[in-house]
């Protein structure tokens, strides 16, 4: 977990010092002073966790200053930026292509869940679990990306957590979660391997493993609702192809 942290860390600095070497502007580093745009100094641990929506930049004042100002992208921005990115790296524990192994159970409503009465459906899972920095970091873009398919019953979101039901229940009233959340889903990570999280994965229509991902990655969401976008694209022309 604390390798996920750094990793992503090392991707927001050598993001920027690459355009800050071409623009010939200080460097970024963990020492820095970063302030937002009412010259309120921003501690560290918020920068950092603002920087890794992939929704934020910094830029210098001046070429001779070493202070920086953290300011919000425009949607425009946020996808050119992103897409200068590299996608995220696939996890050890899927294989894409490979068939989707089908799960039951309930969930923390008490409401059963069957992945293979999905069929026809994108699925898309989140393994998770409350003490998990990275996990947490991630679940503002998750919920937006819930929000952005909330009336699309072709895409089902389902998240997976390893604590039990009162511990989720009582990180719920501090926080919001809007997948389908299963408590005490240990069961579940072992029986895909997982020991990585957040781990986030996608199997299309065809029950198909189509993305998956382990580890806190810069624009995580982007990826997953591009692969949603993409498989939607995909099913819509077999649709009409058939016709």
């Amino acid at each position: 977990m604390r390798k996920s942290i750094l990793t992503a860390f090392v991707i927001i600095f050598s993001f920027y010092a690459a355009t800050a070497q071409k623009e010939n502007q200080p460097r970024l580093t963990n020492t820095s002073i970063v302030k937002d745009t009412s010259g309120t100094v921003v501690p560290y641990d918020i920068w950092t966790r603002l920087m890794l929506t992939g929704r934020y930049n910094v830029k210098s004042q001046k070429k001779e200053d070493a202070e920086f100002i953290i300011y919000r992208l425009s949607d425009e921005e946020y996808e050119r930026k992103i897409g200068e990115m590299p996608k995220p790296k696939e996890s050890r524990f899927f294989k894409t292509g490979n068939s989707f192994s089908h799960f039951k159970t309930t969930d923390i409503n008490g409401n059963k869940i069957n992945t293979k009465n999905l069929a026809g459906k994108i699925i898309v899972l989140n393994f998770w679990f409350i003490n998990c920095p990275p996990c947490i970091m991630e679940l503002p873009e998750l919920n937006r990306l819930a929000d952005t398919y909330k009336s699309d019953s072709s895409v089902v979101f389902i998240a997976i957590a390893l604590d039990k039901k009162n511990e989720l229940e009582q990180f719920l009233r501090k926080a919001e979660f809007r997948y389908m959340l299963i408590d005490n889903g240990r069961f579940l990570t072992d029986q895909y391997g997982i020991n990585s999280y957040p781990t986030n994965v996608i199997v299309d229509h065809e029950g198909k493993i189509y993305f998956h991902s382990s580890g806190l990655g810069i624009g995580m969401a982007h990826w997953l609702q591009k692969s949603i976008d993409e498989l939607k694209g995909k099913q819509t022309n077999k649709i009409a192809s058939s016709q």
